[in-house]
């Protein structure tokens, strides 16, 4: 399975129309890969609170409408990263989608943990209260966007739930980046899964973004990792290195909690 993940650089000169148009394009350039990743909030920044209210949409809102469309060109899977989405109801949430080669919506996934300690994301959004897996032809893919990274338990459930590839969408601040990386290698290799961390490039909102995408895999290997800059990573994965690896160190069936 050729996987590509899409790190966008989100900067304030840069109209949220503008980088759609543009990210709906660099989508449509991946044609011959199977799955495509964004990062978290890329139409807006992860960390412009301020926009977050004028800037959300429903579901079927112009971002979806444009990364819909580069999917279908594409012929590709589609993790559209996450969007500001407004509820029927009026409240935010940050939510990834997911979307077919055919350019329909496969699956959505409300970010559980949100970021702030009592502010920004934390309090300007509600949380989602579910896990989300989608099943691929050849991997069966679970949901985490950027915060949740660092709760583990959240992974155990993808684990239990059939995931054998985490996409993990992100807008991580430079400043932790070293925590970026090794949070990513030690979901994979507590889980025995292939991690794919799409982050965000760039400064918004005064905030420099780590960048350092990565792909690791199920022995906790970091197989490709982009720099600080916007890129596009490309790997190939062994769909049969998940099962393999779990039957060469069957760490998983030794667990004697469960949540």
């Amino acid at each position: 399975m050729r996987a590509s993940l899409i790190q966008i650089a989100v900067n304030d000169g840069e109209s949220v129309a503008s980088r759609r148009s543009r990210v709906a394009d660099l989508v449509r350039e991946q044609a011959g890969s199977d799955l495509v990743v964004l990062p978290e909030l890329w139409t807006v920044g992860a960390f412009a609170y301020e926009r977050f209210e004028t800037e959300a949409e429903p579901l079927d809102g112009p971002t979806f409408e444009a990364v819909s469309k580069a999917a279908r060109d594409a012929g590709v899977w589609l993790h559209a990263g996450s969007v500001v989405e407004r509820a029927g109801d009026g409240s935010l949430y940050n939510t990834a989608l997911v979307l077919s080669p055919e350019g329909e919506l496969a699956a959505t996934y409300r970010k559980i943990h949100r970021f702030g300690f009592d502010q920004g994301e934390a309090v300007l959004m509600a949380a989602g209260d579910s896990l989300t897996t989608v099943a691929l032809p050849e991997q069966t893919l679970g949901l985490a966007t950027c915060y949740d990274l660092r709760f583990p338990e959240l992974f155990r459930g993808l684990v239990d739930a059939g995931a054998t590839t985490m996409v993990v969408a992100a807008g991580w601040p430079a400043r932790r980046r070293s925590h970026w990386t090794l949070l990513n290698r030690a979901r994979a290799v507590e889980d025995q899964a292939y991690v794919l961390g799409c982050g965000l490039a760039g400064t918004h909102a005064g905030v420099e973004q780590a960048g350092h995408s990565l792909v690791v895999d199920p022995w906790g290997e970091v197989l490709a990792e982009a720099g600080p800059g916007e890129a596009v990573l490309t790997v190939d994965l062994d769909p049969a290195k998940v099962p393999d690896t779990r039957d060469q160190f069957p760490a998983l069936k030794d667990r004697r909690m469960h949540g």
